[in-house]
């Protein structure tokens, strides 16, 4: 027994069949970390590491549901948000989290998750704004990849300066923190931007792991803010531990599958929080 109960964490995502992303990655990452997961689905997938065979949604009155029985039961400390494929259950998620007592001063880390790894489309094009509106001001973090965050700015971003500028716009916009990653660049060097409302804040930056297990990446990273904001860090501490993970994971994956694998979540021992 602990001298203190975990954090508990929700995250309201979509499902991984294959078990490398998605809600799988988040409770896995959770409950390495020290946390206690819960999960909303938003939507199932077929899929593995060479692509997303098929998607088929719940609504949002059911997410809304699953989001509902865990916080007004368990109580939450922290909710990490990934796919939510559709305008519909992003709108209601988006009304029952900025209404619910239980959600009120809640950290939010989203992970605004658009397109797979493979080119999958995981949220809808008419869901984008639906997102901006009713989500993105309720969020303490937002963690855009460099395509992500190009969707977001409404152009590509070419360098470093760009890349800064569009993460700003969108820190100043919904007065919140946003971690801009450049896992997608083709640079020697992964180099993570944080930035908040009022400005530049920090860099985060290690060399490439050459490899190409990287399948949840995303997912990982982000619940495991989650999980360590849960635990009480402050938000720039969480980044630096959960991208620590994040990065033991990858260099820890097995191996599995044709394509883009998944992470080695299970051979991580627990960072301290």
């Amino acid at each position: 027994m602990t001298d203190s109960p975990p954090p508990r964490i929700l995250s309201i995502a979509g499902t991984d069949s294959s078990g490398g992303a998605g809600i799988q990655a988040d409770i896995k990452t959770i409950a390495m970390l020290g946390g206690y997961g819960m999960a909303a689905i938003t939507a199932i997938t077929a899929q593995n590491t060479r692509g997303v065979q098929g998607i088929t949604p719940l609504t949002g009155d059911f997410v809304v549901e699953q989001v509902e029985s865990c916080l007004t039961d368990i109580g939450v400390d922290a909710i990490k948000l990934g796919m939510l494929h559709d305008a519909g259950i992003v709108a209601a998620v988006g009304e029952y989290l900025g209404n619910a007592p239980e959600a009120r001063g809640v950290p939010i880390i989203h992970d605004p998750v658009m397109v797979s790894t493979s080119g999958a489309r995981l949220l809808q094009e008419d869901a984008v704004q639906s997102m901006r509106d009713t989500l993105f001001p309720l969020a303490s973090l937002l963690t855009p990849n460099l395509p992500e965050l190009e969707i977001l700015a409404g152009h590509s971003l070419t360098d470093t300066g760009a890349i800064v500028e569009a993460a700003l716009d969108l820190a100043k916009a919904y007065d919140c923190h946003v971690l801009a990653k450049g896992g997608h660049t083709q640079d020697a060097r992964v180099i993570d931007i944080l930035v908040g409302p009022e400005g530049f804040l920090m860099q985060f930056d290690d060399a490439r792991i050459d490899t190409r297990h990287t399948h949840g990446t995303g997912c990982t990273l982000s619940s495991a803010i989650a999980t360590l904001v849960g635990h009480g860090q402050p938000m720039h501490h969480a980044i630096r531990l959960g991208r620590q993970f994040t990065r033991a994971a990858i260099e820890n994956a097995p191996g599995l599958g044709d394509g883009n694998g998944p992470l080695g979540h299970q051979a991580v021992r627990r960072l301290e929080a």
